[in-house]
């Protein structure tokens, strides 16, 4: 191996440290900014994989998207969001949320055993052709990468969505309810 080889390797292995890292800081930290702070030195190093894979569109897409607009839009959700304890005095008192919740996750429970039982998954297989990690691989970076940006942006937007939402109820507490 040339010193070229050697450093990219270290890079390399540098990159998934630091995923590592930022993973265990998210699940480890009692503080929800530092989890916040964990999530984006996560997302950073696989930024960094991104970029030692040659993918620059999804390097650059991962820090402007992922580091920058989510973590920050979390940042402020926490900053605007209501305290554990408020949380939780309003779930008491609104037995009806348990029935929703119950209902709902059955609902999609039973939706997903029957798409799961009605597929063909045999034909399915056999129609999709190659699963190599290389062939997989340059489909995600290459050919589908847009596609995932796309989704990565819904996403930013439902997260924006919820903050506005949450802010306008928490202005809305002191109101009287109809």
């Amino acid at each position: 191996m040339t010193f070229y080889q050697y450093i990219a390797e270290g890079l390399f292995f540098a990159f998934v440290l630091l995923v590592i890292t930022g993973s265990f800081i998210t699940i480890r930290a009692r503080i929800l900014m530092h989890t916040v702070m964990g999530l984006a030195v996560a997302l950073l190093g696989v930024a960094g994989i991104y970029f030692y894979l040659g993918s620059m569109f999804l390097t650059l897409m991962q820090i402007l998207i992922y580091v920058g607009a989510v973590c920050i839009v979390l940042i402020f959700g926490i900053m605007v969001g209501s305290t554990p304890t408020e949380i939780a005095e309003k779930n008491i008192k609104e037995k009806k949320n348990i029935f929703l919740a119950v209902s709902a996750a059955a609902t999609a429970f039973f939706l997903l055993i029957i798409s799961l039982l009605k597929t063909d998954w045999i034909s399915a297989l056999a129609e999709a052709g190659d699963f190599s990690v290389e062939h997989l691989g340059e489909n995600f970076l290459y050919q589908y990468c847009l596609a995932f940006e796309l989704i990565s942006v819904i996403l930013f937007i439902a997260i924006v969505g919820a903050i506005i939402l949450a802010r306008e109820g928490r202005e809305n507490k002191g109101e009287p309810s109809e």
